[in-house]
C-alpha cells in the first residue's frame, strides 16, 4: 500500500477545517455548550442590570472588560477604556434618581465561536420624569475571569 494516499487525506483532513473557517463559516457548537454559554451570559447582565438598580455603577462595571481596549459607543460618541467608560457612566449618572431603574429586554444570545458572543437586546430606563430607552449590540470574549463584554454599541429611541 503506498502511503501517498494516507499523507493526501491526512492533509486534505487537517486543511480543509482551516479553510472552512476561513471562509467565516461557523463551526457547530452542541447545544448543551451553547446552552450553558448563554445562561452565563445572561447571567453577566443580570448582575449589571442588578448593580445598576441598586445605584452601583462600580459593580456595573464588572460585567466589562477591563482593558485600554475595550469599546463603548452611545450617543454619537466613542469611548475607548474601561476606566474612561467608567468615568463616563459615573459624569452621566451621578446619583441614584438620573440612574433610574434599569430593564433589559429582547436578549438574543448569538454564540459565533466556543470563545466569542455577540447579544442583542433593549434597554429602559424609568425614572420619575421620563422613561428613556433603547438598543444594544454587546461583543462579549470569554476571558480567564469569564464572559465579559469587549465592545458596546448603545442607542437611544429618544
Amino acid at each position: 500500500m503506498s502511503l501517498k494516499p494516507v499523507l493526501i487525506a491526512l492533509a486534505g483532513s487537517v486543511l480543509l477545517p482551516a479553510c472552512i473557517a476561513e471562509t467565516g463559516t461557523r463551526l457547530p457548537i452542541p447545544i448543551e455548550a451553547d446552552a450553558e454559554e448563554t445562561r452565563a451570559i445572561t447571567a453577566v447582565l443580570m448582575a449589571q442590570q442588578n448593580a445598576w438598580n441598586e445605584g452601583d455603577i462600580d459593580s456595573f462595571m464588572l460585567g466589562y472588560w477591563q482593558s485600554p481596549d475595550l469599546r463603548f459607543a452611545s450617543g454619537g460618541s466613542i469611548t475607548r477604556g474601561w476606566q474612561q467608560t467608567r468615568d463616563r457612566y459615573h459624569a452621566r449618572y451621578s446619583d441614584k434618581s438620573i440612574m433610574g431603574t434599569l430593564t433589559f429586554s429582547d436578549l438574543e444570545v448569538d454564540l459565533i465561536s466556543a470563545d466569542a458572543a455577540i447579544v442583542y437586546g433593549g434597554w429602559a430606563l424609568q425614572r420619575e420624569e421620563d422613561r428613556p430607552s433603547g438598543l444594544f449590540t454587546l461583543v462579549f470574549k470569554r476571558m480567564d475571569a469569564g464572559w465579559k463584554i469587549v465592545s458596546d454599541t448603545t442607542t437611544s429611541a429618544d
